[in-house]
């Protein structure tokens, strides 16, 4: 059996991994790509827990699928956001995306 404290680790990498690509990425496509693994990191985190604390309990698997939804929803207002910003203005560049600026 895998301990929980590798489930952590890798939940701990995917998290950074985002994180970085987020904060050090220009493209909006590739920021909203960082959001989507640390959202799946927290999954991995929620679902760890449920499996080595309680399983009776369903709670982790629950908050997973409601993160599962949270993500959807995120993809789909987040692409199209891009594909407006893209149209308008011909670039996904986060920078130059400054259409609420006066």
């Amino acid at each position: 059996m895998i301990p929980l404290s590798w489930y952590l680790i890798l939940s701990a990498a995917l998290f950074s991994i985002g994180l970085f690509g987020v904060l050090a990425r220009r493209n909006a496509i590739a920021i909203l790509m960082g959001i989507e693994l640390m959202l799946n990191a927290v999954n991995i985190n929620l679902v760890s827990f449920w499996r080595y604390g309680s399983p009776a309990e369903m709670s982790g698997q629950v908050f997973a699928i409601i993160v599962f939804a949270v993500a959807a929803a995120e993809v789909a207002v987040g692409l199209a956001l891009v594909i407006s910003v893209y149209r308008r203005r011909k670039t996904v560049v986060a920078n130059e995306i400054d259409m609420m600026k006066w």
